[in-house]
């Protein structure tokens, strides 16, 4: 254990940075995501098109791969953003595809009748994706955008594979230097648990807080129609 206490300061380096990466992918990945399910439930057949595409082209091609090509394929194009940055941009392109997956079966679980409703008070498209259709669709994605973090968040170590010093590449390092491979690899896998759990409580947390206040929606309007149905008992 001494080994750790030495280097403790270089693999918490090393975790801030994973941290970094799964959080910039991440965002990223929710913002590009978001864009991809809106083309791909829009009634323009191009954009509708162009989403199906994507996601099947990310979802299926390994994330190694896509850093190795962003890594040693953008500064072809004149493109330097730093091995860092071509991690982030891998895991945001990755990660987008199961994001938009992960939406559009949300707004799925919304019934047609929620959208035809808000077309008849004259909402655009954006205005009942917005207003109407992805607050109703949102308890829904809870788990699988947590999921998807967590996803993002193992894809990481696959940084190491082009040099950047995140949490798997410091711990390699160090293994080549004091050869303790099992002791190494242990810590840097219960970091990486530790994170994924915790995100899975916040998720948890956040999927409880929504369904109860769903419950209690569910119940006052339980309990006006009630109400209305006594008033017109009462009429007749």
């Amino acid at each position: 254990m001494q080994l750790i206490v030495d280097n403790f300061g270089l693999l918490l380096a090393g975790l801030g940075r994973t941290l970094v990466l799964a959080v910039l992918g991440y965002a990223g990945a929710l913002v590009v995501g978001t864009v991809i399910a809106i083309f791909r439930v829009c009634p323009v057949p191009v954009l509708r098109a162009f989403g199906t595409i994507y996601v099947e082209f990310f979802r299926n091609i390994p994330l190694l791969t896509l850093l190795i090509l962003t890594a040693f394929g953008l500064p072809d194009t004149g493109l330097q953003i730093g091995f860092f940055g071509s991690a982030v941009t891998a895991i945001i392109m990755s990660s987008a595809a199961f994001v938009c997956e992960t939406i559009r079966s949300g707004i799925n679980t919304v019934s047609v009748g929620q959208s035809e409703a808000a077309r008849s008070l004259g909402m655009n498209m954006f205005q009942q994706l917005a207003h109407v259709v992805l607050p109703q669709a949102f308890a829904a994605m809870i788990q699988p955008l947590v999921n998807v973090f967590i996803g993002a968040l193992i894809g990481t170590s696959l940084a190491a594979a082009v040099g950047v010093p995140e949490l798997t590449n410091i711990t390699q390092q160090l293994n080549i230097k004091y050869a303790e491979a099992v002791l190494l690899f242990l810590i840097s896998g219960i970091c990486y648990l530790v994170i994924a759990l915790g995100a899975g409580a916040i998720g948890g947390y956040l999927q409880r807080r929504v369904d109860a206040r769903h419950m209690v929606k569910r119940t006052d309007e339980g309990a006006a129609a009630v109400d209305r149905f006594e008033v017109e008992q009462a009429g007749l």
